[in-house]
């Protein structure tokens, strides 16, 4: 992944993906993966999202993952929370009571370092990929999570309409990546707003996506 290109999305405050509140496609499925207090979720490429203080209200173990070490830092002075600051390989992991953020390369992060994982929710980070590493993405992501389910929130819109990121990942995409790995569930597909839904009609829809037993 181009790293310095999302680095310098952040020094520009040019961050449209970033949302003003959680996601309601988040808030109102996350329930279908049968979660619990006090299990564990991964959130790749996950930013400043407020999604993430929605997870630790639940009483959920969030950890994440996020190139820009600013973004991962204002998670905690959010939180409140002063995090334990280490160096692992390539990464920077902060912990602070149930929340673990890793600020570095998405595809240097290991299983061992991730830990247990009970779901993935991936809200930005499959269509924040260039179509050409979104196999890599999908194997990756699924190494390091032992193929956990997933909630899966994307765009599916015409990609001559605009340039991602984010780009287009229609539901035969998301077939093609994870059908080896997963039981496929549309869940709900609304009209996008925000930028996106202005500059091209897209649709924005949550997939859930069940380990194949």
């Amino acid at each position: 992944m181009e790293q310095e290109f999302w680095q310098a999305r952040w020094r520009e405050n040019r961050i449209g993906f970033h949302e003003a509140a959680p996601n309601t496609l988040l808030t109102k499925h996350i329930s279908r993966l049968g979660l619990k207090a006090g299990q564990s979720v991964f959130v790749p490429l996950c930013g400043k999202a407020l999604d993430l203080d929605w997870l630790l209200a639940q009483g959920l173990q969030v950890t994440g993952a996020e190139f820009n070490k600013g973004a991962v830092e204002e998670v905690f002075a959010r939180q409140g929370l002063e995090p334990e600051v280490v160096q692992q390989g390539k990464l920077l992991r902060y912990r602070a009571g149930a929340l673990t953020l890793f600020a570095g390369d998405f595809f240097a992060l290991s299983a061992e370092q991730v830990g247990s994982v009970d779901a993935v929710y991936d809200r930005a980070a499959l269509v924040a990929v260039k179509p050409e590493d979104r196999t890599v993405y999908a194997g990756h992501l699924n190494r390091i999570t032992s193929t956990a389910p997933q909630l899966l929130i994307g765009f599916d819109y015409d990609q001559s309409l605009m340039q991602g990121p984010p780009f287009s990942v229609p539901g035969g995409l998301v077939q093609t990546l994870y059908q080896g790995t997963h039981a496929i569930t549309l869940a709900e597909e609304r009209l996008a707003d925000g930028r996106i839904g202005e500059r091209c009609n897209a649709l924005e829809q949550a997939w859930l996506l069940s380990p194949l037993s």
